[in-house]
């Protein structure tokens, strides 16, 4: 895996890490494991939309946020960052290093719960930052194992490039050449339970459901097997995808991983799609 940005001397200097929005260019379910989890094979690309997390040096560690999106995040307790921040501080740890405390100011320009992996993108930013203030130049695969325990997610965010994700999150393989697609990233504003829409999937422990990708290449091989589910739940995702299949320069329309933003890939100076001014939209590159 890269590794983060060259070490901080003690007494840092604030900076800033980018969380890019994860995208699902395909989501095959392949069952549900006794344990319960979700066996999935999935391609992931990154987008350059997404927050933006800026790290201070503090007396304390403490979360705030502003941006449209901030309004939505959960208090700091429960919040992915505070999350990351105790791995971090474990992490260090077992390392002999100090973690001194940060200051962490996330600006969330990304809809909450909306399947673009908005909070694990923050969990890993956060991660890695925490680790280059203590010193950690690193991400190996202790600290991917430990990414995997805050969110099934943050191993691939923490690699931050087109990948093929398999199982719960655990196996990463990275794409070579691939090529950037111009898309949209259209979102209805309607936060979408990932555990909701895997409950209308309705598989039993040991169920097995479809095959895997067939293609890594061939687009014509990927489906979301969560669309179904994440519509019942959510139909707006329905209609978001059917007025974005119909758009000039529209060239596949999909939604990403559990919901509820679609995915419009476009030729490159499709236009912007005609659609409810009340949704999210962003042009975006893929990859």
């Amino acid at each position: 895996m890269p590794p983060v940005s060259p070490t901080a001397e003690p007494g840092f200097q604030p900076f800033r890490l980018f969380a890019p929005a994860k995208v699902n260019l395909a989501l095959h379910v392949l069952g549900r494991r006794e344990d319960g989890y979700h066996d999935l094979d999935s391609i992931v690309a990154f987008a350059d939309v997404g927050d933006w997390l800026t790290f201070t040096p503090s007396d304390a560690f403490t979360v705030t946020a502003d941006g449209p999106f901030a309004g939505a995040l959960p208090e700091a307790s429960g919040n992915i960052i505070a999350k990351a921040w105790e791995a971090a501080r474990g992490i260090a740890a077992a390392r002999g290093l100090e973690l001194p405390p940060v200051a962490v100011h996330l600006t969330k320009n990304l809809p909450v719960a909306s399947g673009i992996g908005g909070g694990s993108a923050n969990a890993a930013a956060a991660l890695r930052g925490f680790l280059q203030v203590a010193g950690i130049a690193a991400i190996d695969a202790e600290i991917a194992s430990v990414g995997l325990r805050i969110g099934a997610d943050v191993p691939v965010c923490l690699m931050g490039r087109t990948c093929r994700m398999q199982g719960v999150g655990e196996r990463i393989t990275p794409i070579d050449g691939f090529a950037p697609r111009p898309a949209f990233l259209v979102n209805p504003l309607v936060a979408v339970s990932t555990p909701a829409v895997f409950g209308r999937l309705g598989l039993a422990r040991g169920q097995r459901h479809g095959d895997g990708i067939a293609s890594e290449r061939d687009p014509s091989a990927w489906r979301n097997d969560l669309t179904g589910p994440a519509i019942a739940v959510a139909p707006a995702i329905g209609e978001v995808i059917e007025k974005l299949g119909k758009s000039e320069g529209v060239t596949r329309a999909f939604m990403s991983g559990s919901g509820a933003t679609c995915v419009a890939l476009c030729e490159a100076d499709a236009p912007a799609p005609a659609l409810d001014p009340a949704w999210w939209l962003a042009r975006t590159v893929l990859g």
